[in-house]
């Protein structure tokens, strides 16, 4: 979706602990100074929700695990454990493949349909839900 992505070397069986999602622990107050998604022209950083007031920025000092790019329907999934997040293979996963996660951004009560255009996805994948944004709630 933004870059190359990440591709297994080996085949890597259903379970799996992949890597860590590794950067620079910023307040989220610090990630809005970085990021100002009003001055971009398509929504891309490297920012991984922690909890709901630090956030793990890849761009500095981060790891491989940044170029994990999303689907609504990814082999992979993000786990938190004690403040740190790492990815695991939700299904067997053969040498070749791309590594994929449903990014899941955080979706707020006043979102707008212009703010689904931002978040946009083209995945590919027949569960598509048009944007990196976490699902509605059934509710909504």
């Amino acid at each position: 979706i933004q870059g190359t992505g990440a591709f297994a070397t080996r085949a890597i069986k259903k379970g799996t602990r992949i890597i860590e999602y590794l950067g620079q622990r910023i307040t989220w107050r610090t990630a809005d100074k970085r990021y100002d998604d009003d001055k971009m022209g398509r929504h891309h950083t490297f920012l991984f929700t922690v909890d709901d007031k630090i956030v793990i920025d890849a761009a500095v000092n981060g790891n491989n695990a940044r170029f994990l790019n999303h689907s609504c329907d990814g082999n992979c999934e993000a786990i938190t454990e004690r403040k740190r997040i790492f990815i695991e293979a939700r299904k067997s996963i053969k040498p070749g493949e791309e590594l994929l996660y449903d990014y899941q951004y955080e979706r707020s009560d006043d979102h707008t349909e212009e703010d689904e255009k931002f978040y946009e996805c083209r995945c590919g994948s027949p569960k598509c839900r048009g944007t990196i944004l976490a699902p509605k709630k059934a509710d909504d």
